[in-house]
């Protein structure tokens, strides 16, 4: 299959690592915000370095990269589908946010996170949405200690908090 059509179909990409040992860390908050939305009883289809599920008007991606690499999986993701960065929705973890808040911007800088970085030097444009899914632990300095959790597994109280927040920017996603 070379591609989808051309068209104006709005794509969420969850940006994570690949791997079960990554599966449930707060660095993969991006693809569990995509699988929350996705639900479980759709089959992913594969392309060259991603996963993709179709809904009404969205298509909805997970890269088989790792987060630092994401871009390329972007821009390929936009190629195959015939897509341009307007159309994009870029989920991903902050740790710069408090956990279980979260902030939908468009045109901003990386401020730090390596996969985002990838995807803006890949596509040359900061023109897409992103989604800012905090994931900063209460008490936790900004900053300084987020190499400490990022990779850290995700509890049920953790849980709990980002599975409110999936509802929370879904419903703002929709506005």
């Amino acid at each position: 299959m070379e591609g989808e059509k051309a068209n104006e179909t709005r794509i969420i990409v969850g940006l994570g690592n690949p791997g079960e040992e990554h599966e449930n860390t707060f660095h993969n908050a991006g693809k569990r915000f995509v699988d929350f939305l996705v639900g479980e009883e759709k089959s992913w289809k594969k392309a060259k370095n991603f996963r993709y599920v179709k809904g009404d008007g969205i298509t909805f991606v997970k890269p088989d990269v790792f987060m630092n690499e994401s871009g390329t999986a972007v821009k390929n993701v936009l190629a195959y589908f015939k897509s341009n960065p307007e159309q994009l929705i870029v989920a991903h973890d902050d740790a710069d946010i408090a956990l279980g808040d979260f902030r939908i911007q468009k045109e901003r800088g990386a401020a730090g996170h390596r996969g985002v970085a990838s995807v803006i030097n890949n596509l040359k444009t900061k023109n897409f949405l992103r989604v800012r899914i905090g994931i900063r632990p209460a008490g936790e300095e900004q900053r300084a200690k987020a190499g400490d959790f990022v990779l850290g597994k995700i509890g049920p109280a953790a849980t709990k908090k980002l599975m409110i927040a999936f509802e929370r920017i879904a419903t703002s996603l929709k506005n």
